[in-house]
């Protein structure tokens, strides 16, 4: 976050050219997710859905540097998929997201008519919204005691954190036309600074926060643009 502010303090500190343009939109696509569990629980990538909102607000030119600030509003399927190799057991949580990204945004292209490369960086906040488990397999108290180091107190634990807040930052390329659409492919990725569970001295986990690797389309028009 600090890094995207300084650098879009740097590109807007210059004489540039003034821009008020805002655009709006959808966006969706998929997102891998993994819970970072300390002691450490194996996982597959997790799969699930994103789609949601998207404002951009763009406020400064500076020779080919266009600066803007971004913010969405998603849905978001996240959880973890266990990598059970002692048995047959299948375990996977869903846990179902809304969040919002507030997005620094530098671009550098064809402002309209043409082709942008962009890097946006900053905050995401989330609130939980509900969750789901998945067991498959014989599910017996011989399989459970089969787990490495007999870890097996996530099964009956809920979300403890309905809050959760982090880190997401991306690249992306941009395809406009002259007259303010906008056709956008990014990947970025989260990084959670927040638990979803307990992790004080008596908690089983030391750390529990979600990580995803995203993949995104966007189709944004303009409701205000610089004449």
């Amino acid at each position: 976050m600090l890094v995207a502010c300084a650098l879009a303090s740097t590109c807007m500190a210059q004489i540039g050219e003034n821009r008020s343009d805002l655009a709006v939109g959808i966006n969706g696509g998929y997102l891998l997710n993994t819970v970072g569990f300390n002691p450490t629980i194996k996982q597959n990538f997790h799969g699930g859905t994103t789609f949601g909102l998207t404002v951009r607000y763009t406020c400064e030119k500076y020779f080919s540097c266009y600066c803007a600030l971004q913010g969405e509003l998603n849905y978001a399927q996240m959880g973890w998929n266990e990598l059970i190799e002692t048995s047959t057991d299948t375990y996977k949580r869903d846990i179902n997201y809304l969040q919002i990204p507030l997005l620094a945004r530098l671009a550098f292209g064809k402002e309209r008519g043409g082709v942008q490369g962009f890097l946006i960086l900053g905050p995401q906040l989330g609130l939980y919204l509900s969750e789901k488990e998945h067991r498959g397999g014989e599910w017996s108290d011989y399989t459970l005691s089969l787990r490495p180091n007999h870890r097996v107190e996530q099964y009956d634990m809920k979300v403890e954190k309905k809050f959760e807040y982090g880190i997401t930052g991306g690249l992306g390329m941009q395809v406009s036309t002259k007259s303010g659409h906008y056709f956008i492919l990014e990947g970025r990725y989260f990084y959670g600074l927040s638990d979803l569970f307990g992790n004080s001295k008596k908690d089983p986990f030391g750390k529990s926060n979600n990580g995803a690797i995203i993949a995104k389309l966007s189709y944004l028009i303009d409701v205000k643009k610089t004449k």
